[in-house]
């Protein structure tokens, strides 16, 4: 191998090595931190005209349960007074979990996270599709908006938006 093979190879290899560990870094999945994760409010003042009597209070809180897995619970406070809880624990895979607490709307969900500021959730009952819900973040993470779609009594599909802040 004469001298210039011997420096072009020395000078080579290494900037392959560095390439291909750049590519290993860049596809390095992202931590499992979220801006999603904490607790929001739901805004009351800004609740869809069509909704009809709006709760007393509403509380997401999106938490990281470790193994590559996330917990929302979701509670609604009536009027009245009266609490309904709801918790699901699952992977943003878009696979079904089941939830626990109240299941008068859903008794399962799938979540997928098309982007690190968008959040996808399906809820079903009894093997039906209940609705579909995104979230979405402000830019500088202190607002998220829920796209809620479904089907009113006469069948006609809907889009209502809730608007929430973070508490922390």
């Amino acid at each position: 191998m004469s001298y210039l093979h011997r420096r072009l190879g020395a000078l080579i290899l290494p900037a392959a090595a560095l390439l291909l560990n750049g590519q290993a870094i860049a596809q390095t999945p992202p931590p499992h931190s979220s801006a999603f994760l904490g607790t929001w409010e739901l805004d009351l003042s800004r609740m869809p005209e069509d909704y009809g009597p709006a709760p007393r209070r509403v509380l997401y809180t999106f938490e990281d349960a470790g193994a590559g897995q996330w917990r929302t619970k979701i509670d609604i406070t009536a009027q009245d007074g009266g609490v309904r809880h709801m918790a699901v624990q699952y992977r943003r895979d878009g696979r079904m979990a089941p939830g626990e607490g109240d299941t008068g709307e859903a008794d399962s969900a799938a979540f997928n996270s098309p982007a690190s500021d968008v959040l996808v959730m399906s809820l079903a009952k009894d093997k039906r599709l209940g609705s579909v819900r995104v979230y979405a973040l402000s830019a500088d993470g202190s607002e998220m908006t829920e796209s809620a779609a479904n089907v009113n009594g006469d069948g006609a599909p809907f889009v209502r938006n809730f608007h929430f802040t973070r508490l922390r």
